[in-house]
């Protein structure tokens, strides 16, 4: 958001992408780290080989803080104002996360609404037993108790539907999305199909959530 702000419209690519210059700027500020690129797996190159910054610009398009015109992009008068306010603007992309944003759009468990739906329950989970750090399969096997119905669409492509729905949990709730917003960290175990994953809240998480559910909501 500073980038327009300091540097006014920006000229898309033909297909309606960031330059290349300004992702490789953008990454280069090191809010996310990703593995792919990282690792070389994945050379920077276009805005679509970093999920990150592909998905800053989703958001503050869906979010009304910038707009597309004519091939170029630039901040709205909102994008404006609430520059000068940054739990506005937090609250207003983590809203717009929350509600308009396809949770399905980066991963291949098709489109269903795990993660999505009672996205807060699992912000309620973090405030309970956050602190301590904990598998990510403990809070995806108390989510799907809580909303069983979304084990029913699943058709898994391999592995159990349990493991398959803890798997697509996990990878949207806390890599894709907490993570995202520096809300938890992730500590990972071991690698690839064997690897573990335990979750905790950060101070980040404290100081913006204020959850308080009733004492017999959460098992």
């Amino acid at each position: 958001m500073n980038f327009f702000a300091k540097n006014g419209e920006v000229k898309l690519t033909n297909k309606g992408f960031l330059p290349t210059k300004i992702v490789s700027d953008l990454y280069q500020q090191g809010f996310i780290k990703e593995d792919s690129i990282e690792l070389k797996i994945v050379k920077l190159y276009k805005e679509s080989d970093s999920m990150s910054v592909n998905l800053t610009r989703i958001l503050i398009e869906l979010a009304g803080l910038v707009k597309k015109r004519h091939g170029k992009l630039s901040l709205t008068k909102t994008g404006e104002k609430i520059l000068k306010d940054d739990f506005q603007l937090l609250k207003n992309i983590l809203v717009t996360c929350a509600f308009k944003f396809n949770w399905a759009y980066y991963d291949g468990y098709g489109e269903n609404q795990i993660g999505k739906l009672g996205y807060g329950f699992s912000l309620i989970l973090l405030s309970k037993y956050g602190a301590e750090k904990r598998l990510d399969a403990f809070y995806a096997e108390k989510y799907f108790k809580a909303f069983p119905q979304l084990l029913a669409s699943l058709e898994p492509r391999y592995g159990t539907v349990e493991n398959y729905a803890t798997r697509c949990y996990s990878l949207r709730v806390f890599d894709r999305i907490l993570d995202y917003f520096g809300l938890i960290k992730i500590d990972k175990v071991g690698k690839g199909v064997d690897s573990v994953k335990f979750i905790t809240r950060t101070d980040l998480f404290n100081k913006l959530m204020q959850v308080q559910p009733n004492s017999n909501s959460v098992g």
